[in-house]
């Protein structure tokens, strides 16, 4: 069994392509390190790593197996949504935003009450490091706005051809569907073939999310990695949530 690799500001993560678990009583976790250092994270998610971990404890990084990802034409846009969403695209006081408020969108996933969870992995360091990464233009935001206030939204990360989900949040039922159904459809619009939900839940199945072995995703991420970059694209507001009428 190899050592779970303790990670300084200098050091390179495993790659979980080709290596196996260091540790196969913590299945899926890669590395570890005091915290998250300049570029760390970048170069994680490259790789198909992510941090999850608590106040309490130093930065822990996955690569779960199996994967939980969203193919964006099989998001599950029921009726009722489509009722909704019909009425968001006819009201002049609802919007859909991106980018315009990365901050609030993380900190609201960060404070929000969620059901059977107790407090949030979204601890001040990851809100400062995917702040970061938003500044450099790999993360994005995508806000449910209705009569100027956020109502919903979500936040996710992209490199090359490739989109990371990371948090969702609601004020309003509905409202963080409403964001995944506007990413998704403009995933379809652009080429975007998976959404990377991380890990499995009840509620990202609900929405047409499945796993898929590690190693399959991974092989993914590599190709779509090195498409062409989309970053240019991430300008679509509520026309985009056309697509499911």
């Amino acid at each position: 069994m190899t050592k779970i690799a303790w990670l300084g500001p200098h050091d390179s993560f495993p790659n979980p392509l080709f290596q196996a678990d260091p540790d196969l009583s913590v299945p899926g976790l890669i590395a570890v390190s005091e915290r998250i250092y300049p570029d760390q994270l970048s170069c994680a998610y490259q790789l198909g790593i992510f941090p999850w971990y608590s106040d309490n404890q130093p930065v822990l990084w996955w690569s779960p197996d199996p994967r939980m990802i969203l193919k964006p034409q099989e998001f599950k846009c029921s009726k009722s949504l489509r009722k909704i969403i019909r009425h968001i695209c006819q009201d002049v006081h609802s919007q859909i935003l991106v980018d315009a408020n990365f901050e609030s969108v993380i900190r609201s996933c960060a404070t929000s009450a969620r059901k059977d969870q107790d407090g949030t992995w979204i601890t001040h360091e990851i809100m400062n490091a995917y702040t970061a990464l938003h500044e450099q233009g790999n993360a994005h935001s995508i806000s449910v706005v209705e009569n100027g206030k956020i109502i919903g939204g979500l936040y996710c990360v992209s490199f090359g051809g490739m989109v990371f989900g990371e948090s969702m949040f609601s004020q309003k039922t509905n409202a963080s569907k409403i964001a995944l159904a506007a990413l998704s459809a403009w995933c379809q619009k652009i080429g975007v073939s998976i959404i990377d939900c991380q890990q499995e839940t009840a509620h990202l199945r609900s929405l047409g999310a499945a796993p898929i072995p590690r190693q399959e995703f991974l092989e993914h991420l590599q190709i779509l990695i090195n498409q062409t970059n989309i970053e240019q694209s991430w300008t679509f507001d509520k026309e985009i949530l056309h697509h499911w009428l």
